[in-house]
């Protein structure tokens, strides 16, 4: 077993298909992972004071790490190394690395540093809510996640070879140990040192997000050294190519820090239950959206830069058709679920049925976004592979400011029109549940993902010309109609089963919801056997081929 996962860690993935099952399968494992150390946390604290502050600890260092670190994304770099590499060797691209590690972690320290002495003032502005003893508890943990950025920003260099080299294994398997990390500061630090053993288990998981893939760069011999003569031309010519990529990285984080600005004037535990929401949410669109569209950035990168316009289209069509596909079922069925995921996945000690409810509500508001979230994600990574960086800072620059401006208002709308507050608390049957005005977050963070896509689509059309082909139509009407039967499907089990069942214990919500899923599936499936979905065909057909071992394919010489 031992030699097998070493085999699996050294060995080479082709195509895009089997690339992104790869990474969705591993993404599935590590928001898995994610889960089981949120359940950890609801069980423990529940929806309520200390939660809110550790989750509201990460977002200055999640906008430091966006803002500066994602300076050196892999997605930036790739091109670079490519090229530094096309002379068949790698000493210039080592030396690059090494240049680019040691401006990096030079300037991440210096940035570093001053934000720590201004911690406390940046905490009194954005989280007006925390006050005394609260204020200063986010104060330390903020300072001690800073060390995150940092260290995540080295793993993003480590990444750009892992992906140059084909390790998707290694490079999905990160994420999984930084769950570990974590949940290591849940089991083992934080009975030996309160809330500062929580924080420090996110800097292990931090260290260990970059020691797995330390053995490929040594074995790729792309290892970066410390350098005291700094190429500032070369360093000049990356940040201007990822400025713009890092400011609509940075604008969505600080668009999601405003909101949890404002989650900290709410009812305590908003932030909790913002934070829970958000995090099963990111589960479907890391496996379904993040996981097509990594796997479909290299091929894009080298059809664009070889010229091959038609394909470069038709791969980008690929991506969506599949994303469309699979998102529509799941959207259905974890809104007709919602109850009975959170109440799984979280439901344990302190946090009880009340949190459960709001947070089901949030997740539901959340989780109608997850199209036009995944899209988003392709088609930032298409115009990153044809060289285009300012489309995507300008969308995501016109939503980051729209998700804020919209959290606001209906925050204040919903707080002022009775009739508007009425319908809320009856479509998600929360009207006994205090701090429902939480739920305007996620409700404006949709709104923003959605318009942010249908510009993203409109743009992509006319910048890189193509139509809609009628595969992608039937993609749609398949999938939509099949998620409409199975979200049918799964709602009346739910409704026959209930009474029997009950929803007193975890494990009858969990057999309940069981249930209904499987049956919601099953239905859905053979809706799409019976409208004949090709994209059902070609994932039936990927499986039978994985089912015999591919011998190892070296890439093509443009890759390296």
């Amino acid at each position: 077993m031992v030699k097998r996962f070493i085999s699996l860690l050294s060995s080479k993935v082709e195509g895009l298909h089997e690339a992104a099952y790869i990474i969705a399968g591993f993404s599935f494992l590590s928001q898995l992972l994610g889960l089981v150390r949120d359940r950890m946390l609801a069980g423990m604290f529940g929806a309520g004071e200390t939660l809110d502050i550790y989750y509201a600890a990460f977002r200055i260092p999640d906008f430091l790490f966006a803002a500066i670190a994602s300076l050196v994304s892999l997605f930036v770099l790739i091109p670079f190394l490519s090229e530094k590499m096309a002379d068949g060797t790698r000493e210039n691209a080592r030396a690059f690395l090494s240049s680019v590690s040691t401006a990096f972690v030079g300037f991440m320290c210096v940035v570093t540093a001053i934000v720590w002495f201004f911690v406390p003032e940046l905490s009194t502005t954005l989280y007006p809510g925390f006050v005394g003893e609260q204020h200063e508890m986010l104060v330390m943990l903020t300072r001690i996640l800073l060390l995150s950025p940092i260290i995540l920003g080295i793993s993003n260099i480590f990444a750009s070879v892992t992906q140059l080299a084909q390790r998707f294994f290694v490079y999905a398997l990160s994420p999984i140990l930084y769950n570990v990390g974590i949940i290591m500061g849940v089991v083992f630090l934080y009975p030996r040192f309160g809330m500062q053993g929580l924080v420090w288990g996110v800097i292990t998981g931090s260290v260990l997000h970059a020691l797995i893939q330390m053995p490929t760069v040594i074995r790729e011999r792309l290892m970066p050294t410390l350098r005291f003569h700094l190429p500032w031309h070369e360093l000049k010519a990356l940040v201007l190519v990822s400025v713009p990529r890092t400011v609509t990285l940075a604008l969505n984080q600080l668009a999601l820090l405003v909101l949890v600005g404002i989650a900290s004037t709410m009812e305590e535990g908003s932030i909790t239950v913002f934070n829970f929401a958000s995090n099963i949410n990111t589960a479907p669109l890391s496996i379904i959206g993040v996981s097509y569209s990594i796997a479909a950035f290299p091929t894009l990168a080298r059809l664009f830069s070889n010229g091959d316009r038609q394909a470069f289209i038709d791969q980008m069509l690929t991506a969506v058709r599949h994303i469309v596909f699979w998102s529509f079922p799941a959207i259905a069925l974890i809104i007709v679920l919602r109850a009975h995921i959170v109440r799984t996945l979280l439901g344990a000690g302190a946090f009880d049925w009340a949190d459960t409810r709001l947070t089901a509500a949030a997740l539901a508001l959340f989780i109608i976004s997850l199209i036009a979230h995944s899209l988003m994600l392709v088609f930032v990574r298409g115009y990153y592979a044809a060289g285009k960086t300012f489309r995507p800072l300008l969308i995501n620059t016109i939503s980051s400011i729209g998700i804020v401006v919209l959290g606001y208002s209906l925050t204040h709308v919903f707080a002022a029109s009775e009739t508007f507050r009425y319908f809320i608390e009856s479509l998600f049957r929360v009207e006994d549940v205090a701090g429902v005005s939480i739920l305007m977050l996620p409700l404006a963070y949709s709104i923003g993902m959605i318009v942010n896509a249908l510009a993203f689509w409109f743009l992509f059309r006319k910048d890189f010309g193509g139509h809609l082909p009628s595969r992608l139509y039937d993609t749609v009407w398949h999938s939509f109609s099949a998620s409409v039967f199975a979200g049918f499907a799964a709602y009346m089990v739910l409704y026959m089963i209930g009474p029997t069942l009950g929803l007193e214990t975890v494990a009858r919500v969990f057999t309940q919801g069981l249930i209904a899923g499987i049956i919601g599936i099953v239905v859905g499936v053979l809706v799409l056997k019976m409208l004949k979905s090709t994209e059902l065909r070609e994932i039936v057909r990927t499986i039978r081929e994985r089912r015999t071992p591919a011998a190892p394919v070296a890439p093509e010489p443009q890759e390296l």
